[in-house]
């Protein structure tokens, strides 16, 4: 175990048609945000290559080498719009399940959680470009960028609060260190210090 905790962090996947390139790419702020929590942010490359096949081995070398101690699944992308990305983080969450890594999904990142054990997405209204109170588990006001939702809470996970309108903004796993977050706490400015504190509590 390293000194300082290393926290893979999934990309999103940029296309640039004119440039016939499809690039990874991680907000700045996300990166600042894992550092200010005291962890070592580690991009993942998107090795999962959808034109020949899934190829596990390229990214499990990767992991291998990294060994990374807790998982990020950052937001952007809706789910099948981005193939590769799709591939990759169903094998994050694998492997983080089977080395019992901590989880954390921003935005995109819970619903990969939410798909991956099996529940469906639903197009939400009123969620992107807005900020709303968040009431269960804790009360907070937090902002929105977001178009789907899940239909219904996964196995195995509880609903940590919800949104004035009833959707789900944030699951934990029952059993493993596992959370899911539909607001982004990167894009607060400054930082709030109550999300990095959830943050060093699940990672710890």
């Amino acid at each position: 175990m390293s000194t300082v905790l290393k926290v893979a962090v999934s990309q999103r996947v940029d296309v640039y048609p004119e440039r016939n390139e499809r690039r990874d790419a991680l907000e700045q702020r996300l990166s600042l945000w894992v550092a200010e929590a005291g962890y070592v942010p580690v991009p993942v490359p998107n090795l999962m290559s959808t034109v020949q096949g899934q190829d596990w081995q390229r990214l499990q070398a990767w992991l291998q080498a990294i060994r990374p101690e807790a998982v990020l699944l950052s937001g952007g992308n809706d789910i099948g719009h981005a193939l590769e990305r799709d591939a990759t983080e169903r094998r994050l969450l694998a492997y983080a399940k089977d080395r019992e890594l901590p989880v954390l999904g921003i935005c995109r990142g819970m619903q990969m959680m939410g798909v991956w054990a099996g529940v469906a997405l639903k197009s939400v209204e009123g969620h992107v470009r807005t900020r709303h109170i968040l009431r269960g588990d804790f009360v907070q006001e937090v902002n929105s960028f977001h178009s789907h939702g899940l239909t219904e809470c996964p196995q195995g996970f509880e609903v940590s609060v919800r949104a004035e309108d009833g959707e789900i903004e944030a699951i934990r796993n029952t059993e493993l260190h596992w959370e899911g977050w539909m607001w982004h706490p990167e894009r607060e400015r400054p930082f709030q210090p109550a999300d990095i504190d959830r943050l060093r509590r699940l990672f710890a």
